[in-house]
């Protein structure tokens, strides 16, 4: 396989998967691949965004690509926010707007255990394989940090004193969620 479309119009996240995959396989943006649009995400699961995503590149290319769904499960609000990360705090919200909703939420609570969780779904000759990463971590009471993306200046992974906004990028993208499962995309692709 020579070149897979990523679903995704976040630049960040597309260079942050470039950057794990240049030496296995061409990471095309949507741009790229002449494909303009809005892409669905109205599963209810991060497995079912993935496959959704991955499904409308294939409907409209017919080419290999591969989609991610990433959440981030707060054990203090069971599991929130979950598969709406990314519109925690609303449909048009901001990263600073899902990080202060989630602070706020959080106002006073001790047990600040959380979790992020990456699936992928490849779409290779129109049929689902996926792959999944998590890492496990808690939530910080205050932004640290100024790099990645989301979530990252609050998530402070287990067996680290610094957020993933403080981490250099190659240190975050070898322990963090959407890395390991970016690593076990890789793994196969080397496979096949």
């Amino acid at each position: 396989m020579d070149e897979l479309i990523f679903a995704t119009n976040n630049v960040h996240k597309l260079e942050e998967v470039r950057r794990m995959l240049a030496d296995v396989v061409h990471v095309a943006s949507l741009h790229e691949a002449g494909l303009e649009g809005e892409i669905p995400e109205t599963a209810d699961t991060l497995a079912g965004n993935a496959l959704q995503k991955a499904q409308w590149v294939w409907e409209r290319s017919g080419r290999n690509c591969f989609a991610d769904d990433t959440g981030l499960e707060v054990d203090a609000l069971n599991g929130a926010p979950g598969v709406y990360s990314a519109r925690y705090a609303g449909d048009r919200c901001s990263f600073d707007d899902n990080i202060d909703k989630l602070l706020g939420a959080l106002q006073g609570v001790e047990d600040r255990r959380a979790d992020f969780r990456t699936v992928i779904c490849l779409m290779e000759q129109g049929v689902p394989r996926y792959f999944e990463g998590r890492v496990d971590g808690q939530i910080l009471s205050a932004r640290c940090g100024s790099a990645g993306f989301g979530y990252d200046p609050v998530f402070m992974p287990d067996r680290f004193a610094v957020s993933f906004a403080e981490m250099p990028m190659e240190v975050k993208n070898r322990i963090s969620h959407r890395g390991r499962a970016i690593a076990a995309l890789r793994q196969y692709l080397t496979t096949v």
